[in-house]
């Protein structure tokens, strides 16, 4: 901890940490399973990913947390698009994928 982090980034550098270790160990478990047996690791290798991918995406909901609570509201909109941006970047992968 730096000084002058508030709760929040605190809070925002756990989040990152944690997202990419829990990412990295379901990861790392899908693969050795799936040495073992294929079909058998493929829920954990796609949880890995998935959560790999909503990593950043909780960082841009708790930004917009502490933009809100610092009355900062042209960043809380900007913060917001880049959510919607990311939402929509992930139903369209999802409807894609499924065309495929």
């Amino acid at each position: 901890m730096k000084p002058g982090d508030t709760q929040i980034e605190i809070l925002i550098g756990r989040v990152l940490r944690g997202g990419v270790l829990v990412s990295t160990l379901c990861i790392s478990v899908g693969l050795l399973v799936a040495l073992i047996q294929p079909q058998g690791a493929t829920w954990l290798l796609e949880l890995g990913i998935l959560l790999l991918i909503a990593t950043p995406a909780a960082r841009v909901v708790l930004s917009m947390v502490e933009y809100a609570i610092a009355r900062d509201w042209t960043f809380l909109v900007l913060t917001s698009i880049v959510l919607l941006e990311l939402i929509a970047g992930a139903v369209a992968a999802l409807v894609f994928h499924r065309k495929i």
